[in-house]
């Protein structure tokens, strides 16, 4: 285990990282230590704080080669579904927060996104793109059941004919299916929805507060059934833990109505290699060293290999006997790799209160 100690587990009921470990830009490092005086009672268990965020802007441009679009939204920072490999955890470092329980319990909504999006979707001079969503936190997450930031984010990109892309684990967004229809059937919209297992009792320990597969697949089969492409996502693939069931998922996927799949295996960038190695140790303490041996053999002898192009499948013969396996699955189950590209010759700035209209 790691030379931090473990919150006791009582308090982290719900939660899967062990420890609240220090971010890599802090020089000094806290811990709870026994003073010698007794207490009469317990610390009490970790609650969910939401505070929140003005922003100045909404759309967050990347340009990595490893994905396929180069913009994105984020209405939540921080994630309370707390999956143990999630590799948006080091984001949390940057606002002077642990990547650990801080990253699951302490989160920052922002309420005025869809406000500043359509301001920034307005500004002279934008040009449409497909436009990411929950590539770094789930927009589905708990919360937005009471915020309803992101229905108020899919109304925006509605009104601008706007391509989105959506990713997420929670079920809420059969909420959304009305918006998210009437784009799909404007080729304006997609979802990926991700299983990373088909075991509940795997899942409930490495995303301890994300519906369980069963509730996954059945939102697969709700938004295929209202003409929304979606793609099951078997992603992380974790060796030794979940890689077995590679083909399984994309047979439940497919059998739900999804209409292609893809497959990552497990990263781990920075602060999160630590954690989901406590993880591992404390969750499966017979295959861990098996779990993590596989994982440095994938990244070059290492916890995790940055490189691009190699980062997200992996180096070596087991990256490459999965690739196989993922190209044999997507013959037997008829899904595709790749999707209908979205349109976006029908973006509009639609007309405001006291603009002069066209007069064509």
């Amino acid at each position: 285990m790691s030379e931090i100690p473990p919150i006791p587990p009582e308090r982290r009921r719900g939660r899967a990282a062990a420890t609240n470990r220090t971010n890599r830009f802090e020089r000094f490092v806290t811990e709870a230590v026994d003073d010698g005086w007794e207490r009469e009672e317990a610390l009490p268990p970790l609650r969910t704080e939401v505070t929140e965020e003005r922003p100045r802007s909404a759309v967050t441009r990347n340009s990595s080669p490893d994905v396929g679009f180069d913009r994105s939204v984020n209405p939540y920072r921080g994630c309370e579904h707390g999956c143990i490999y999630c590799f948006a955890r080091p984001s949390h470092a940057y606002l002077g927060l642990s990547p650990g329980l801080d990253f699951e319990t302490k989160l920052i909504a922002r309420p005025d996104i869809p406000e500043v999006l359509a301001r920034d979707l307005s500004r002279k001079g934008y040009r449409p793109a497909v436009l990411a969503i929950g590539t770094n936190t789930d927009p589905y997450q708990p919360v937005e059941r009471d915020r309803g930031i992101m229905r108020r984010v899919l109304e925006v990109l509605r009104e601008f004919r706007h391509p989105v892309s959506v990713v997420t684990k929670g079920a809420l967004i059969e909420r959304d299916v009305d918006i998210l229809s009437e784009m799909a059937g404007m080729g304006l919209a997609r979802v990926g929805i991700s299983v990373t297992t088909l075991d509940p009792a795997t899942a409930r320990a490495m995303e301890p507060r994300v519906p369980g597969p069963a509730r996954r697949l059945r939102a697969i089969r709700v938004l295929s059934e209202a003409g929304v492409p979606v793609r099951v996502m078997a992603s992380p693939v974790v060796p030794a833990l979940t890689d077995h069931e590679l083909e399984a998922i994309l047979a439940a996927g497919a059998g739900a109505g999804a209409v292609a799949a893809s497959a990552i295996v497990l990263r781990l960038p920075r602060e999160v290699a630590g954690l989901f190695r406590d993880w591992v140790e404390e969750a499966y303490p017979d295959r861990a060293a098996r779990i993590m041996s596989r994982v440095r053999e994938l990244h070059g002898g290492r916890d995790y290999d940055p490189a691009f192009g190699q980062r997200k499948t992996g180096q070596g013969e087991w990256a490459r006997l999965l690739r196989m396996r993922f190209e044999v699955a997507l013959r037997r189950t008829g899904l595709s790799e790749e999707m209908t590209p979205l349109r976006t010759d029908l973006f509009r700035v639609p007309p405001r209160a006291g603009d002069q209209l066209s007069l064509f």
